[in-house]
């Protein structure tokens, strides 16, 4: 019998999953969970063999989630459930443990058959978000075969690791999305570590910012 958590923030969704693995005779439902925390909690309680783990929930995200159970129970597979716009959170997932990914509109055939898999230590990922992870990981060479970030000398202005990585790209000229990509963050992080450039060397124009840091930059 394959026991399997459920962890989702909405009532109609978690219901729905239960109702349908509920139907399998070798599917058994031990809990289900509408946040990360609870998940967690509940997962070291009954032990079971896999998690479905919604991305997006309150209290305590998926992801967070994610590298929690795999401090505390790393022999334990966790399939992500995730909706088309999330993808910013694939390689996180990824390399926090996650064994793959489910679309939640999956067909339930599909869904029965992939749950299965990954209950056998396989790998789940959707045609559409493995073309977005090929797509992130060809961006990501891009990356690996710049140049070295370049050093920032600025007398009294002390930049973060994250800040002199994203320095060179506003350099460059690169998008916030472009910046985002290559580095593998959402495009609202990116944006919030400009803004901490920005206030750091004193101004809110973009263009004015890279004339700045041109200045203050030493390849």
């Amino acid at each position: 019998m394959l026991r399997v958590l459920i962890a989702d923030d909405q009532t109609l969704m978690r219901d729905g999953l239960q109702t349908i693995l509920q139907l399998e005779d070798d599917i058994e439902v031990v809990a289900t969970a509408e946040n990360g925390e609870e998940a967690c909690r509940l997962a070291a309680f009954h032990a079971p063999d896999l998690v479905l783990m919604d991305v997006r929930m309150p209290v305590m995200n998926g992801i967070e989630a994610v590298k929690q159970l795999r401090r505390t129970m790393p022999g334990l597979k966790i399939l992500m459930l995730t909706t088309f716009d999330e993808d910013e959170y694939i390689i996180e997932a990824l390399a926090n443990g996650a064994i793959g990914f489910l679309l939640k509109d999956i067909q339930t055939d599909r869904l029965l058959e992939a749950i299965r898999q990954a209950a056998r230590g396989e790998m789940m990922l959707p045609s559409s978000i493995a073309a977005k992870l090929a797509a992130r990981l060809s961006a990501s060479s891009l990356v690996a075969t710049a140049p070295a970030p370049a050093e920032v000398r600025a007398p009294g202005i002390k930049f973060s690791d994250r800040e002199l990585t994203i320095i060179p790209l506003m350099i460059e000229g690169r998008t916030n999305r472009e910046i985002a990509s290559l580095l593998f963050m959402s495009e609202g992080t990116v944006k919030n570590y400009i803004s901490g450039i920005y206030d750091k060397i004193g101004t809110n124009d973009r263009t004015q910012a890279v004339i700045l840091l041109k200045k203050m930059t030493v390849i």
